[in-house]
């Protein structure tokens, strides 16, 4: 099958720069909201978007206006999806209404017509199984802003055929993305696999060591070569993202992450970090501001727990064949920014050191911190 027509439902940030991204490289695009408030909304950002590239001279006023003109919006799902090959789901990350669209979905799209769904944690398998065609269902996670974020990774359900693997890897190459597949269908994949457990173990440090949020966010930015603090990346990010991945990811695995009860009291708290004006940080104004982390600072905090989180669910993953060293380091470098491979930090910090810090505090913190057998083979 030559994918071109493409029905991207749901238009907020994450759908709007699906459908942007996907009509810069020349697919059709309908896009397919429950209002059409929405959809103007969105295609009013996609303007603004393309206008803003032309003005940077990246592309010409000209490819702007035909890249706008390959974007249809329209309201109604029967009429949105008569002449889609592949429709990417984007609504929220809400099992019950994933579930309920795809029923509709389901029951109005034509049998040969790829269902993919832009979940960032929810099980692909458990939503495929809800429809009649699980081996043409398969989970495409691009990265916010999409228009920006060079990864997407992949997601085959367990019934999901290698045909429409090869076809969405050909697609996400289309787009000008680069793929990284997670080979099993595991609870947060592989980029959030890494970074919302070590939310969780930054929290656990200050409670251990009394080292403050800039102490740990200094280390983990120079001593561990990520693009900022890990506390700075969930405000970024936003605790009612980290919260409801933290959820759904502990529910389906006691493994991937001790849950700390901050996360939680922060977010019903609606501390949500820079979008609501406080989370770890205060934030003043709209306008973004960074919060200041030193070398001096770094040199105050050994980040080696940290370290032994994010690596034993790396291991894990290897262990689990959901993926492999290489392109988990993909990941990590674009999905979370890390100037350095984890495994290069971990062999100059040594694995043994690695295994042993976690042996202690599965001693002290019980079994969630045994180290993965990969970990142990490598020392």
């Amino acid at each position: 099958m030559t994918l071109k027509n493409i029905t991207v439902l749901g238009s907020g940030i994450m759908g709007h720069g699906i459908a942007q991204v996907a009509a810069t490289a020349g697919y059709n695009i309908v896009l397919r909201d429950i209002e059409q408030q929405f959809l103007d909304k969105a295609m009013e950002k996609i303007k603004w978007s393309l206008d803003k590239l032309a003005s940077k001279e990246k592309i010409s006023q000209q490819e702007a206006d035909s890249i706008y003109s390959r974007i249809t919006p329209i309201v109604d799902l029967k009429e949105a999806v008569k002449d889609a090959q592949m429709v990417i789901e984007v609504v929220p990350e809400i099992m019950d209404l994933k579930k309920k669209v795809y029923a509709e979905l389901d029951s109005i799209a034509a049998k040969d017509v790829v269902f993919a769904s832009n979940t960032s944690t929810l099980p692909i398998t458990e939503i495929a199984n809800t429809t009649s065609r699980p081996e043409k269902f398969i989970g495409i996670h691009f990265f916010n802003p999409p228009q920006l974020m060079k990864l997407v990774e992949i997601i085959p359900g367990e019934k999901t055929s290698q045909e429409i693997i090869d076809l969405t890897q050909e697609f996400v190459k289309s787009v000008n993305k680069t793929a990284v597949l997670c080979r099993k269908d595991v609870p947060g994949f592989i980029v959030n696999r890494l970074f919302i457990p070590m939310v969780h173990e930054a929290c656990y440090i200050k409670d251990r060591t009394g080292a403050s949020l800039e102490e740990i966010d200094s280390a983990v930015k120079f001593k561990l070569d990520f693009p900022m603090g890990i506390f700075e990346l969930a405000d970024f990010t936003g605790m009612d993202v980290i919260h409801k991945a933290t959820v759904e990811m502990h529910m389906r695995d006691k493994k991937v992450i001790l849950p700390h009860p901050t996360v939680e009291k922060m977010f019903d708290e609606k501390k949500l970090g820079q979008k609501s004006g406080e989370g770890f940080y205060k934030y003043s104004d709209d306008k973004y501001e960074r919060v200041t982390l030193s070398q001096e600072l770094a040199e105050k905090v050994n980040p080696i727990q940290l370290v032994a989180n994010i690596l034993n669910n790396a291991a894990w993953l290897v262990t689990n064949g959901a993926s492999d060293i290489e392109e988990i380091e993909k990941a990590a470098q674009l999905g979370l920014g890390l100037k350095k491979p984890l495994f290069e930090t971990a062999k100059e910090i040594g694995i043994s050191n690695i295994v042993n810090e976690l042996n202690q505090l599965a001693e002290k913190n019980g079994e969630f911190y045994k180290p993965d057998p990969l970990l142990i083979s490598m020392q």
